[in-house]
């Protein structure tokens, strides 16, 4: 592993353990730092404060006291860790730099980086970038918010191999020289306004993710966001932009029957497996970052030929008896459910409900169209009932379970339908993830066999 380059830094305070601070501390007391951590909701118990305490990591627990700071040169903050949080507050007072982990973790490798945001599909696109590159022989990790800590990953990280990191505007905002390669911003839609405020202080986070590129970088950017566009007049790097709504000279595009990047067509649209028109952004920012970084076009096929979604994001499940079955489990709110019944034109059976937060669904009403029954639970099951109502659809059933969601759906499909389960509503209700209950409808699926 490579030591830090540049780091002056010898008493270093974690604030937040879970698993981005249990990385980072024990990098960094692997590094000659003196660390102390912070965390109040964490116990003695944990494995990770007892491994951390066996590193040799001053360890405090069950509040956040103000001496925490003492003899303090650099505070590395958990992503979700809020800058009006009395600790962060303090320390900008005593004019202490704050960063995130990934910071960290860019100072020990030269790697070419390529770094994906946006406010959607941030994980298909950089599951999609890595696939393309394995695909085409091309040495890569990935990491970020995608599952693997980049502080674990970098350790591991061979010369020839690049990294590929999804990036949340929690993570880009404690950046001070982090700088990717290939700079790729998806989209951008108000949100997390309860940690930045206000949508300028978002677009603000996201855009950090190019401040420190120079000529030398790649910026891959949706040419068809107002939001985005208007950033990218500050970029110092290579612009690459992507369109589904217009051809273009150079970058990522699309017309009535091929995908191309710049004037090479590398795939006709309706050999690509993944649905939706969200995804086809996806993909056309995938595409772009993959070839930059090395990608074929061959090992870019193989990939768009094969890929069936991530899991529980409009994740392709199964056919049985020519009915296909999709798992949107991600779908916690209506705009990710508007964006996946845009994807189907074929019939659609719509299992939804969830946590009632209050949601008014009546703008879900446009997207209806294709949707021939609805099968709905949880809190919010009496709203959705009523929805189908003023939808003019017929079939409509209440239940308790996803088993029996599942079966009710098969017993309302006919051959080349679509049953999707995308719940427009949060999980909690009923189930501790949108990952259990995604896991629920794939077990319930797999008894029709």
């Amino acid at each position: 592993m490579n030591s830090l380059k540049d780091f002056p830094y010898k008493h270093v305070l974690v604030l937040g353990l879970a698993k981005s601070g249990t990385a980072v501390a024990s990098l960094l007391r692997k590094q000659n730092v003196y660390v102390r951590v912070n965390d109040k909701n964490a116990s003695e118990e944990d494995e990770n404060v007892k491994s951390l305490r066996a590193e040799g990591i001053e360890i405090i627990l069950g509040s956040h006291p103000i001496h925490v700071l003492d003899d303090i040169e650099l505070v590395v903050k958990n992503p979700g860790i809020p800058y009006d949080h009395d600790i962060i507050v303090e320390a900008e007072e005593r004019g202490l730099p704050i960063f995130t982990e990934i910071e960290i973790a860019s100072k020990l490798i030269d790697n070419p980086i390529i770094g994906i945001t946006g406010s959607n599909g941030k994980t298909t696109s950089t599951t999609l970038v890595t696939q393309m590159m394995q695909s085409s022989k091309v040495p890569v990790k990935v990491a970020g918010n995608i599952g693997e800590v980049a502080s674990e990953i970098v350790q591991t990280l061979t010369d020839h191999e690049q990294l590929v990191l999804e990036l949340s505007s929690f993570q880009l905002m404690g950046i001070h020289e982090f700088k990717p390669h290939v700079a790729v911003m998806l989209n951008l839609f108000e949100a997390h306004l309860d940690y930045h405020k206000t949508f300028e202080n978002y677009v603000k986070a996201k855009c950090n993710i190019f401040m420190n590129q120079t000529t030398d970088d790649y910026f891959v950017y949706n040419e068809d966001d107002i939001h985005i566009v208007a950033a990218s007049q500050h970029v110092k790097s290579q612009k690459v932009p992507f369109s589904i709504k217009k051809p273009l000279k150079k970058g990522g595009w699309i017309d009535d029957t091929y995908l191309y990047f710049n004037d090479e067509a590398i795939i006709k649209l309706e050999d690509i497996v993944l649905v939706g028109s969200h995804n086809l952004e996806n993909i056309l920012a995938a595409v772009c970052a993959a070839k930059i970084s090395g990608a074929t076009n061959d090992g870019i096929r193989h990939v768009l030929t094969t890929f069936q979604g991530v899991k529980h994001r409009l994740q392709f499940v199964e056919e049985i008896n020519e009915r296909l079955f999709y798992n949107d489990s991600k779908a916690t709110n209506m705009l990710a459910t508007e964006k996946a019944l845009k994807s189907f034109k074929k019939p659609v059976i719509l299992l939804c409900g969830g946590l009632d937060r209050g949601t008014n669904f009546a703008d879900l009403i446009p997207f209806l169209q294709n949707v021939k029954a609805i099968v709905t639970f949880g809190e919010t099951k009496n709203q959705f009932a009523k929805l189908a109502e003023e939808a003019n659809i017929q079939n409509v059933s209440i239940v308790d379970s996803m088993d029996e969601a599942v079966h009710q759906a098969y017993e309302y499909s006919d051959r080349g339908d679509v049953i999707l389960l995308s719940p427009a509503c949060a999980s909690w209700d009923q189930y501790p993830t949108f990952e259990k209950r995604g896991d629920m409808f794939i077990d319930s699926v797999n008894t029709l066999k």
